[in-house]
């Protein structure tokens, strides 16, 4: 190797050593940094390993290739083939048993000099050792020696012999007869013995790759090619072969070697050549690849694929580049056991570096939101965490809420369809409003058999569309109900704005407005805020005192409300009174938003109740039964419309109660209108569901889920389908 560029060579069974090669060997020990084993001096590989050179060996000059022995003992014992052809045994002070000793210096020399250019030792025999030398036309080009010989077969060794040689060696130590001598009249590039049978040794001779037996030397299997340098056996898949010829590598079958199944070419520039090719020993089908003059290693990752249909299949691959360095790369060699380990050695400054090819990430996402990941040998996975702390520190992924919902059969209850928010969790309010939404539609149709079919697609509508449709309305003067003051409220009532109420929740039937149901069923959830401040917008302030009173004395109520109803009881219309500064002060300080708003109704000008129509913290359909009570036919079409653009903007799906189940705000199968369910984005959304619910293997809840949507469309029930089992009976 004398003038060329180094090579690597890891050993064989120990995991922390290898050899670098050029002028002369160095046998190097790799361990983590700071360790014990790497000593002052050494030399840095990457920033957890270091190298610490053990032993030099400057006695063989003139190297053009090196073999690690493959067995245990002798310990670190290398064949090295030179120049003038002769292969020579020898080793790096590592082991000085007697086996050891008989061995190295020995030298196997051929009939007449020429390069030795490549050597192999046999796996299983490992007495045998393969070399591959330049063309003589005299002369064979594969030799293969038995270095167990102890004398050369000739009578006496010839004096070119002896010059050839060391000229301390005896005769004893200089084998020229070989075992088998193969490839007359030819030159061998590239030796590898097959790992499926260890007599069978495949040659990269000058214009062909052949297939020797050292059963029968006298035939060959040999293939015309012009990919013979760098011949190599895949360790996971031994009919699988890698060779190469300057910018092409070739990949064969040996099973059907009549040409490569597959060619790999260097991108995007063809023209570079080939110095190395490798197989990992570690990792199934993958292939590393060196050229000259450069920084990068190119990967081709060998995919399993089925058994070829056709002789022109080729394997799928996926081809990817490493950059373990900035210089140019003299060599690199797999790390025989670390998973995806490489050593890469520079060209031109002997600079070492180590590092692991990371693998491609695998990612499987399930229905049930597990998450799974392959990275080399390894599975990981990755469960949602169901603690009660997690699920409170981190808001659930829309699927996995899905998922139990529809495991609670959400949707399903159709006795009382407002329960179904409770079937979600019950903790969502955009959602509770939405249910109720719904049941209020479903109440009116089915307590108004008699309403006409105009007023049936009106309910549908929403409320939006209900008040656009207000005629009729007229103003009347309520007064406070226990109240010492007797001045009267402006108010505005309409068969329209009756409809929106019901719609609302807050009342049964009209045109009468009648709450106490309404009141009854707040108090009895415990929500006194809410039920006093319904209480008070129909006027009613001694009945908000009371629920007030009722809820400050409740196990988990607030004793402030007792200061609430206290304020109410002293309420005065005068607007330069003390009772109305006080209360506007106090309505600031509120964290309550239904408290807040009842103060600003009572201090509010008539007409004008921003500060109770606009506070979001309310729920909408309180704020739109406000409106419809005190707005007249000009602000409460304006107000609404606002309001729906306001919902619609932020995806609120309280603004069902204002578009209703129509196109502009759709987002449910049940209850929806015929021509809603037809629309393209609907029926997207019912497709989808449906394969998630079989994704997720519920299959019964799909068929429920279908048996619901074919009620309300008939035309999306399946065709009737059906199934015949004809039997043949004898006669």
């Amino acid at each position: 190797m004398s003038g060329s560029k180094p090579d690597i060579l890891w050993s064989p069974h120990h995991p922390d050593r290898y050899v670098i090669c050029d002028s002369e060997l160095g046998l190097y020990r790799i361990g983590p940094v700071g360790s014990a084993e790497t000593k002052v001096g050494s030399l840095p590989l990457s920033e957890e390993t270091a190298a610490t050179l053990l032993a030099i060996n400057s006695d063989t000059p003139y190297m053009k290739c090196v073999a690690w022995y493959p067995k245990h003992e002798p310990e670190c014992l290398l064949a090295v083939g030179q120049a003038n052809g002769r292969v020579v045994l020898t080793s790096l002070g590592q082991s000085h048993n007697s086996t050891c000793k008989e061995l190295v210096g020995k030298e196997f020399v051929p009939k007449h000099a020429r390069q030795c250019n490549t050597l192999a030792w046999n796996p299983v025999d490992s007495n045998l050792l393969a070399a591959g030398l330049d063309k003589h036309r005299a002369d064979f080009s594969v030799l293969i020696w038995d270095i167990s010989t102890k004398f050369s077969p000739e009578a006496s060794v010839s004096a070119e012999k002896i010059r050839l040689s060391s000229l301390d060696l005896d005769s004893n130590s200089v084998v020229t007869k070989p075992l088998y001598e193969l490839g007359q009249n030819d030159a061998c590039l590239s030796l590898c013995w097959l790992l499926r049978d260890s007599k069978l040794l495949l040659a990269g001779m000058h214009r062909n790759l052949a297939i020797f037996d050292l059963r029968n030397t006298s035939q060959k299997t040999f293939v015309n090619t012009k990919a013979i340098q760098g011949v190599t056996v895949d360790p996971h898949f031994h009919d699988r072969v890698a060779s190469f010829y300057e910018g092409q590598v070739a990949i064969w079958d040996l099973r059907k070697f009549e040409k490569p199944v597959l060619t790999l070419t260097e991108q995007p520039k063809p023209s570079l050549r080939y110095t190395a090719v490798a197989w990992c020993p570690t990792r199934t089908g993958l292939l590393a690849t060196l050229t000259r003059d450069s920084n990068i290693i190119r990967l081709y990752d060998m995919q399993h694929t089925p058994t070829p249909i056709g002789d022109e299949t080729e394997p799928t691959i996926i081809e990817r580049s490493v950059h373990p360095c900035e210089t140019q790369i003299g060599s690199f060699a797999w790390h025989p056991f670390s998973q995806n380990r490489m050593v890469v050695v520079s060209a031109a400054n002997r600079v070492m570096t180590d590092f692991i090819v990371f693998e491609r990430i695998s990612l499987a996402w399930s229905p049930t939101t597990a998450l799974m990941w392959a990275c080399g040998r390894h599975l990981y996975n990755c469960v949602e965490d169901g603690a009660e702390g997690a699920e409170s520190a981190i808001e659930k992924d829309i699927a996995t809420k899905m998922r139990q919902r529809a495991q609670s059969r959400y949707g399903h209850d159709t006795a009382q369809v407002w329960k179904n928010h409770l079937l979600a969790g019950g903790k969502d309010p955009q959602l509770k409003s939405l249910w109720f939404d719904l049941f209020y539609i479903l109440l009116i149709q089915t307590s108004k058999k008699n309403m006409q079919q105009t007023k049936r697609s009106v309910v549908y509508s929403g409320i939006k569309n209900i008040v656009k449709t207000s005629s009729g309305t007229t103003e009347s003067r309520r007064c406070w109900s226990g109240s010492d003051r007797q001045t009267d409220v402006l108010r505005y009532t309409s068969e329209e704005r009756s409809l929106a109420l019901q719609l609302c929740g807050w009342i049964s039937r009209g045109p009468d407005i009648d709450v106490e149901a309404f009141l009854r069923s707040l108090e009895q959830e415990r929500d006194w805020e809410r039920a006093a401040a319904v209480a008070l917008f129909n006027l009613d302030i001694r009945r908000a005192i009371q629920i007030l009173n009722r809820g400050a004395t409740d196990e988990k109520g607030d004793l402030n409300l007792n200061v609430v109803a206290m304020a109410l009881s002293g309420y005065t219309d005068e607007k330069s009174s003390l009772w109305r500064e006080m209360c506007s002060s106090l309505r600031l300080q509120l964290k309550n938003p239904y408290l807040c708003v009842m103060f600003a109704f009572l201090t509010s000008e008539p007409g004008s109740y921003d500060g109770v129509l606009y506070e979001g913290s309310v729920a909408v359909r309180d704020r739109v039964a406000f409106a419809c009570m005190f707005l007249n036919d000009t602000q409460l079409p304006r107000y609404i419309d606002k309001l729906t653009h306001e919902m619609k903007e932020a995806g609120n799906l309280e603004g069902i109660l204002l578009t209703g189940l129509t196109k502009e705000g759709f987002c449910m199968l049940k209850g929806s209108a015929g021509d809603v369910l037809k629309d393209p984005r609907v029926q997207c959304w019912i497709e989808n569901y449906r394969n998630l619910l079989d994704a997720w293997r519920f299959w019964h809840k799909r068929a429920e889920f279908d048996i619901h949507r074919g009620k309300l469309d008939p035309s999306s029930k399946p065709l009737a389908q059906v199934r015949l089992n004809c039997s043949l009976f004898p006669s």
